[in-house]
This record gives structure tokens, C-alpha cells and sequence, in this order.
């Protein structure tokens, strides 16, 4: 059944990421399944020759690399691990691509770390690649570089969720469809025969949260949790959210023709720049400060600066023009921003009044605000700080 408001969603996004997790990609050994790539091949080409473009997002290098070094479980060795991923990319890039022949398409593959999206150059250059691809009418196919992430390096985006939602803001795409093995956000528990989907979120408010039950295991990392704040990201900056089940037959096909499948989270604020859209997802902050719920209200609710005298607190360490954290004191963080002070300068000016600021460095030109509302994000609503 054709469902209207879908269909207007559609209609406006000339662009759409499409994330494929793990378990849609495998069969019940763990290993890569040609019949599923075969399958969203064939949908992708249906779309494309409908005059979509869309960037895909494919998990599954580690369950592909598995299968063709004959392992039966997932290493827990990092360096095997990342060796796994390393054999796997080329299989799953490989079997795409014979698929997209057979269709005439052809797939590009990018292998990205987090590092890719924290410098501003290269950030735009991806960008730029990206659309020159969908202009010569390649399906780029996105993963992260699983053989060169590390977590303690603070090279890993943790799920692909995260990472197709920095694709998506990333390109300006209106709509991200996340498809995993879940039919969509349910209103119970999804174990208990009487819970149902919900077709569509109009608010995204902190009772959702409650609605989470994941029970991770096996080759995927991310969950419903993970999705939840995928979807608050992308519609706090305008954009609309589908998850749905992957391993319904033909459900990439059926969600393009606006028909009634999985959850749609509806836009909850209008579009915001690309500069911020950057700054408050798409780096790691290097530091936090927490502040007083008089701060909190005048950034979230007036569209003020950061200012010394709301601030409480500063933690980590981190140099003049880094991306820090804005916390609340309950430890809720709700924005992000470009810092005009150090941590250590932080330290001394906290708490205090504008005008007191050139006292304590009265050999240098000082700034007012110590985040202007130029390079600040908020990234949590006020109305979820307050039900803290």
C-alpha cells in the first residue's frame, strides 16, 4: 500500500544512503551471501534506471573474509581481525561488482576511518568525489577500513549506522534507510507477540529510549539503540530516517515505491550548514565542559554563544580552534563547538564575567564568547536536557 507522506519524502530526496548491515549480507554460518548481493544488485539497478542516485553503505568484509579463509567464528585477535576484513573487503567489493555488471552498473568502492571526516580537506574532498561518482553513474559503495580502525586511536566510527549518517549529512541526502535484521522500531518488546512496528515517528522524544531492546551478538555492532541516535542526528538537521528489515524479499524496491514498510522518523528541525553539520557530528571532540541550566537554556533555546560565566567545569585537554562537548551538570551533552580558548586557558577564565576575561590575560586579545553561535551545534534538543 502506497503511503502519501512517504511518497512527498521521496519526491525530495534526489539523493538517498542506503546502509546494509551484517546480518543481511550473511547466511546462518556468518559468511557472505552471494544471494543477498544479488539481490539488492538487482534492486539498486531498478532505482538507478528510475533516476535515483544512491550511495550505498555495505557492512559485512569481516563475514566475507570468514568465508574465504574458511573460519568458523569471528577472531577476537585484533590484528586477525583486522587480516579478516583485509581478505573479506575484496570478496564483498568483487561480488558486488560481478552482480552490477550483469545489470550494467558498476560499483566504486571507498574505505574510510574516522580520521577522513575530522580534517576538514579531506572531509570536502570525499564529498567531491562522491558526487562525481553519482555523476557518472557509479553506486559507490562505502565501508569502514576495518583492516586500518582502531578504537584506541580513535580512528573507528563503532557501527556503520554512524557512519552512513555521516555520509548522509556529509552529501546532503534527505533520506537514510537503514536496513539490518529488526522490521523496524517497535512499540514493546519485539519478542512479545503482541508489539508492533510503528510506522512512523513524528517526535523524536526521550520515551523512545524505552522502546530499546537489543540483544547483540555474533558479526553486527550496532542495535537499536545505535539506530535511535542515528535518527535523532538526521532529523534534528532535516532529514527523514527509514529502518526496515533487510531479508524482507524486494524491501529496498517496495521502501523506494513509498510503500508502508519498517519505521519513518520525520524531520524534527530545519537544515543546518555544512560547517556545522561538521562540527557537531563528524569529529571526535578532544575535550568537555559542563555547564549551568542557564547556559544550557540561552544555547538551546535563544541561539547564544558559549560564555565563560556558565561555565562549571572543563575536562580532557585541548588546544584553541578544537571541537569540544557542551555538557549539562547531569552529564547530558547537547552541543558542540570550535573553541576560541585552550583547556588550560579554560580552566582560568571558567565561571567568570566577560569583562573579567582581559584582567587575567591582559597581554593578548581576548574573545567574548569562548564557543561563538557561528561554530556551535546544538545536538540534543532542549526538551530531552530538561527530562534529565
Amino acid at each position: 500500500m502506497i503511503d502519501i507522506l512517504r511518497q512527498e519524502i521521496l519526491t525530495e530526496s534526489p539523493i538517498i544512503v542506503v546502509k546494509v548491515g551484517t546480518r543481511i549480507l550473511t547466511d546462518s554460518t556468518g559468511h557472505l551471501s552471494n544471494e543477498q548481493i544479488a539481490s539488492f544488485a538487482r534492486q539498486l539497478a531498478s532505482a538507478h534506471q528510475k533516476g535515483r542516485r544512491i550511495v550505498l553503505v555495505s557492512s559485512g568484509a569481516v563475514g566475507s573474509g570468514m568465508g574465504r579463509l574458511g573460519l568458523l567464528k569471528r577472531p577476537k585477535d585484533l590484528a586477525k581481525l583486522q587480516a579478516t576484513a583485509a581478505v573479506g573487503q575484496s570478496a564483498l567489493i568483487e561480488a558486488y561488482n560481478f552482480h552490477f555488471e550483469q545489470v550494467g552498473l558498476c560499483a566504486a568502492q571507498i574505505l574510510l576511518t574516522a580520521d577522513d571526516f575530522e580534517i576538514r580537506t579531506k572531509y570536502l574532498n570525499i564529498r567531491n568525489t562522491l558526487n562525481a561518482l553519482l555523476e557518472f553513474g557509479a553506486i559507490p559503495i562505502i565501508n569502514e577500513n576495518d583492516s586500518l580502525s582502531v578504537a584506541e586511536l580513535r580512528t573507528t566510527f563503532g557501527d556503520n549506522d554512524r557512519l552512513a549518517a555521516l555520509v548522509a549529512d556529509l552529501i546532503h541526502a534527505p533520506l537514510l534507510i537503514l536496513l539490518s535484521d529488526v522490521d523496524g522500531l517497535y512499540d514493546g518488546d519485539p519478542r512479545n507477540s503482541a508489539s508492533r512496528v510503528i510506522p512512523t515517528v513524528v517526535e523524536m522524544d526521550q520515551s523512545l529510549q524505552s522502546l530499546v531492546h537489543d540483544k547483540l551478538g555474533g558479526l553486527s555492532k550496532g542495535g537499536m539503540a545505535s539506530k535511535l541516535r542515528i535518527a535523532r542526528q538526521i532529523t534534528s538537521g532535516g532529514g527523514s530516517v527509514i529502518i526496515a528489515n533487510g531479508r524482507t524479499p524486494g524491501i529496498l524496491e517496495r521502501i523506494l515505491n513509498a510503500e508502508n514498510y519498517g519505521t519513518l522518523f520525520l524531520p524534527q528541525g530545519g537544515k543546518i550548514t555544512a560547517k556545522k553539520q561538521w562540527i557537531g557530528y563528524a569529529v571526535a571532540p578532544h575535550g568537555s565542559v559542563a555547564v549551568d541550566d542557564g547556559c544550557v537554556e540561552a544555547l538551546a533555546l535563544r541561539g547564544k554563544s558559549l560564555l565563560p560565566i556558565g561555565i562549571r567545569s572543563v575536562a580532557g585537554e585541548f588546544e584553541r580552534g578544537d571541537i569540544i562537548a557542551i555538557f549539562t551538570l547531569n552529564g547530558l551533552e547537547i552541543a558542540r563547538g570550535l573553541t576560541n580558548y585552550s583547556s588550560k586557558e579554560l580552566r582560568k577564565i571558567c565561571g567568570r564575567k566577560s569583562d573579567e576575561i582581559q584582567t587575567i590575560f591582559p597581554h593578548r586579545e581576548i574573545y567574548e564568547e569562548v564557543v561563538h553561535r557561528d561554530n556551535l551545534t546544538i545536538t540534543q534538543p532542549l526538551v530531552h536536557a530538561k527530562g534529565e
